[in-house]
């Protein structure tokens, strides 16, 4: 089996990119942070599947994280996830370091408004700046046909999405549904930190959500269930509840009963790990 191609240069990257215009084909994007899993996989694939070259990018984006979230224990091991990228068939491993992308004098910073005031925007103040900013990094310096975000992270998908039609990037912005365990947990790095006891817990979390789901369909007023879901987190095992939230799910608006187009918003604390997820509602 041929080994990834890896390159770290913005430099080398259009280049790469250039020599796959050259012949003809099409680029599909897939940035992630490392410490791979199945749904990242999905996305590669997703990719693959519809464009000539499928490239990934690896880099744990410094300016996302808060002052106490965990940058320094994110899970990093390139060389796991290069394998992975192989054996499933990526042509190109795009892995800068930190000086690459933000080098000395870096003072650009790009911002999503509006729809960013709530949810995460509102529990992790500047996470969205510096998701906008490196996601705008990436897709200027590959200028893909499209790029691939998974629906877990559903309000990163649509400040993403405003920011590539607010901007005028020549990209398809292309959402791959969440990729769950078999219990319902939705795949995700920071699962790797749960202990035993605390990974039966968390499945809590879909489930309360597809229950959830269900009790809001019939347009009754959203309160009582938001606050009896957040209760039966708190109860299940959870430390603490960010939100439990009904939202317009294009403009991520809170709203006061299901409609049309909402979606059911959760971020919930286990032990040391904060996990989100999200339900259609209607």
């Amino acid at each position: 089996m041929t080994m990834l191609p890896i390159v770290r240069r913005v430099a080398d990257l259009r280049a790469r990119i250039a020599d796959i215009r050259r012949g003809g084909g099409t680029v599909g994007l897939v940035p992630t942070m490392g410490a791979l899993h199945e749904g990242h996989l999905t996305l590669v694939r997703r990719a693959k599947a519809e464009n000539s070259h499928a490239i990934a990018t690896l880099f744990v984006n410094p300016t996302q994280f808060g002052p106490n979230e965990d940058l320094s224990a994110y899970p990093r091991d390139e060389a796991s996830d290069a394998a992975k990228l192989t054996s499933i068939g990526c042509d190109l491993l795009f892995a800068p370091n930190v000086a690459e992308m933000y080098p000395s004098g870096f003072v650009t910073s790009v911002t999503v408004g509006q729809i960013t005031t709530h949810l995460d925007g509102a529990a992790r103040p500047g996470h969205f700046g510096g998701v906008a900013t490196i996601v705008s990094k990436l897709l200027l310096q590959g200028l893909p046909d499209r790029a691939y975000f998974g629906e877990k992270d559903f309000q990163q998908l649509q400040v993403i999405r405003r920011l590539v039609r607010d901007l005028d990037m020549p990209v398809e912005i292309v959402g791959v549904p969440t990729v769950r365990e078999a219990d319902g947990l939705a795949m995700s790095s920071r699962n790797r930190y749960l202990s035993p006891s605390e990974r039966q817990q968390a499945a809590q979390l879909p489930k309360v959500l597809r229950e959830t789901a269900a009790q809001l369909a019939d347009g009754s007023d959203a309160a009582p269930i938001l606050a009896a879901a957040a209760a039966q987190l708190l109860q299940g095992g959870f430390a603490r509840v960010d939100y439990v939230a009904i939202c317009d799910e294009t403009t991520l608006e809170p709203i006061v009963r299901a409609q049309k187009g909402s979606r059911l918003f959760a971020a919930a604390h286990i032990g040391r790990t904060r996990l989100i997820d999200n339900w259609p509602v209607a």
